[in-house]
Order: C-alpha cells, then structure tokens, then sequence
C-alpha cells in the first residue's frame, strides 16, 4: 500500500491505459482537498503564448539536464 503525499491515508494504484489512478481501500477514487487544491495552483501556459526562441531555451535546458 502507497499513502497520499498530501493526506497520508493509504492508497493503492490502478493503471488504466499509460494513466494510472490512486484508489483508496474501498475501492473509489482517492480525491483529497488537499491534492485538489494542490492541482488548482499549478501554472498552466498555452504554448501559443510563448515565442519560438523561449521555446528552445526551455528545451534546451530540459536536455542538458539529461
């Protein structure tokens, strides 16, 4: 059994096609306030909004961490 990194309580994972999905012990998905609003607080930038050349400055940067 895993635990939520926000709730601690325990949990288990389905792969359901490449996703998987955290389930709790009776058998519902495992939705917590707090990963809820963990969710609700990450920065989501359309890719239209950036320029070519801040474009490949962040691929760049992915690749060389590699």
């Amino acid at each position: 059994m895993a635990k939520c990194k926000f709730c601690s309580k325990d949990i288990s994972w389905l792969k359901e096609g490449r996703k998987f999905t955290p389930i709790e012990g009776d058998g519902t998905i495992h939705k917590c306030e707090e990963m809820m609003s963990s969710m609700k607080s990450i920065k989501k930038m359309e890719r239209s909004s950036l320029s070519a050349e801040e474009i490949k400055k962040y691929e760049e940067a992915i690749n060389k961490k590699k």
